[in-house]
């Protein structure tokens, strides 16, 4: 008889982190220990708290342990499932802030701060169950709304439900799921199409990954569920190729579900087929565009078509088509087994739901969280994300990646919502989140994130080809020390051009970190131009270390690690930095034991 389920994380953050050798150590010393036949070993996807894996879950009891290796296994099986003793250093710990010497410890994940304030409805089963199990998927209310849709539901009950419910998509642009459907129901055609776009390309998102990876079985129903709705008897899932686990699970969830008798021919004995294919993403980011994705699904290079027609009238192989990213679909199954009411019962007036965002950047728990949509970006930062670390202060929040914008400190109190973020020059986009500190310069992010949407442009259309190259080029005309004030205007000119005249979603959108940090630091543009500084001290053109005399103490450690040899004095006295050759690598601050050098 099973008394205990230790819980693995097999995601792939996790999994980085040695989460495999992990497992196979608990294998191993759980039979060692004769516990085979009462412990049950269970692989799960990501529980959220990627800063702090391997992650390991003992139930009944739900403690929590973090930063797992292979050399604590022996001990969790003799102390805790040998005899009954948590093993206090491992269990997870938040720091309770207004007394910084003293740790509170929780054995329960729900516990934490971290997981208090999320709700979770896309991410339910993700560290929850073994994705590679259909039977756990099932005991969990899986396949159970496919049922009810295919026995007790005509399409039009499924899109009027997914329609009252409110559900957005989830993919940046927050179209109403409902209508979408609608759209591709209302035309006839001999052959229509699903699709599932989990081409996640924003850089530091990975919420399409996760939901893949820990449960590949709601996509699966979900896709079959809206084939039901719009009439379409076929789906792919595009994903791209650098997602092996993700791969690897659905293909195998599919597989479960055909030998189920849940996807393919006669479905419930409806009479409904549906049969569901993967495609693999070579990782274009304009692939993330759907017409861009459908045109590379029939094998031809993604490049966008124009719009009209639109997917819904002409689409994959020219038939109506369907088409949602990952986490819209997650939503799906819960909304129609708990109703549209109780789905429109969380969120805010016109963002209804639940909203998954990849937390990363300048954060304490880098991971993954799901909040109602309405929660402040203080509440996910300080209270979900522990806060900016090391003492620094809050600069801004990227959102939607190279096609997003940043909400600046003095905003931090915005309700995190498609019409709030958008009013204020930002998108939702598909949720990545890049929390920034004072350490980051806002025109050397604008750079970065316009550095990849050029190398990302199909090239397509003139306006993004030729337009996000000039905006670079100025950008690094600024960011060298060589920039004007005419440059600044020229470049928030050739933005709005960019901004209005692309032909798709990627060249429409890459002008938003420019615009966004023009909005709100203008300031570090005009101190980048005017007085040749960087006040974060990133931009190496506009940088100088220097040696306070008053603090050196003469140990050469700086001209010793200096690998130009710009530095020069004797022992025992102040030594001087020749900027001539200075190459400006901070080798010298990071040696000197006095603290006497200084960027500015």
């Amino acid at each position: 008889m099973i008394r205990s389920q230790v819980l693995v994380c097999g995601g792939t953050g996790c999994t980085s982190s040695g989460s495999k050798f992990v497992m196979e150590a608990f294998e191993s010393e759980i039979a060692k220990a004769g516990l085979q036949d009462e412990v049950k070993l269970v692989p799960t996807g990501c529980f959220g708290l990627c800063a702090r894996g391997p992650v390991v879950i003992v139930y009944p009891e739900g403690t929590f342990y973090s930063h797992v290796s292979k050399d604590d296994v022996a001990e969790i099986v003799e102390e805790h499932l040998l005899k009954g003793r948590i093993v206090d250093r491992l269990v997870y710990r938040d720091v309770d802030e207004d007394v910084k010497e003293k740790a509170i410890e929780y054995t329960s994940l729900n516990e934490t701060a971290f997981y208090r304030a999320q709700k979770r409805v896309a991410l339910r089963n993700c560290g929850v169950i073994n994705p590679e199990s259909i039977d756990e998927y099932i005991a969990m209310d899986g396949y159970a709304a496919l049922g009810k849709v295919l026995t007790e539901m005509t399409p039009e009950d499924v899109i009027k439900c997914v329609t009252d419910s409110g559900l957005r998509g989830r993919g940046g642009g927050g179209f109403p799921t409902g209508r979408k459907w609608s759209f591709t129901a209302s035309n006839k055609a001999d052959q229509k199409y699903v699709v599932c776009n989990a081409d996640e390309g924003d850089p530091g998102a990975f919420m399409d990954r996760s939901v893949l990876e820990g449960d590949p079985h709601c996509i699966v129903e979900a896709m079959t569920i809206c084939g039901y709705a719009t009439g379409a008897t076929e789906g792919y899932v595009y994903v791209r190729a650098e997602y092996p686990i993700a791969v690897k699970r659905l293909g195998i969830a599919i597989e479960q579900a055909k030998e189920y008798g849940l996807l393919g021919e006669n479905i419930f004995g409806s009479g409904f087929n549906f049969n569901l294919h993967i495609r693999l993403g070579a990782g274009a980011f304009v692939c993330g565009e759907e017409t861009a994705l459908m045109t590379s699904i029939e094998g031809n290079r993604g490049e966008p078509r124009p719009r009209p027609p639109y997917p819904a009238v002409k689409g994959l192989f020219g038939k109506p088509t369907t088409e949602n990213n990952v986490e819209t679909f997650a939503n799906i199954p819960q909304i129609i087994l708990k109703g549209a009411d109780w789905f429109a019962s969380m969120g805010t007036e016109k963002s209804k739901g639940t909203k998954v965002f990849a937390l990363g950047g300048k954060i304490t728990n880098t991971g993954l969280v799901e909040i109602p949509m309405g929660t402040t970006l203080r509440e996910i930062i300080e209270d979900i994300g522990g806060g900016v670390p090391n003492g620094k202060k809050f600069k801004a929040a990227q959102t939607g990646g190279p096609s997003g914008g940043c909400i600046p400190a003095s905003l931090i109190d915005t309700e995190i919502d498609y019409d709030n973020l958008t009013s204020i020059g930002c998108m939702m986009g598909s949720g990545g989140l890049i929390v920034m500190d004072e350490d980051n310069c806002m025109v050397d992010i604008a750079k970065f994130f316009l550095d990849f949407t050029v190398d990302e442009s199909c090239g397509k259309c003139s306006p993004c080809r030729i337009g996000t190259m000039r905006m670079k080029e100025i950008l690094e005309k600024i960011t060298s020390g060589n920039g004007t004030l005419e440059d600044i205007d020229k470049l928030e000119e050739l933005a709005k051009h960019v901004k209005e005249n692309s032909l798709c979603g990627l060249g429409q959108t890459a002008p938003n970190p420019v615009l966004a940090t023009l909005k709100f630091f203008r300031e570090e543009y005009i101190e980048h131009v005017v007085e040749k500084k960087c006040r974060a001290g990133v931009c190496k053109a506009l940088l100088n270390y220097s040696i306070v005399a008053d603090k050196c103490i003469g140990c050469t450690k700086c001209a010793r690690n200096c690998p130009v040899g710009a530095i020069s004095g004797t022992v025992k006295q102040p030594h001087t930095i020749d900027q001539t050759k200075c190459i400006k690598c901070g080798a010298c601050m990071s040696n000197c034991p006095a603290g006497a050098i200084v960027k500015g």
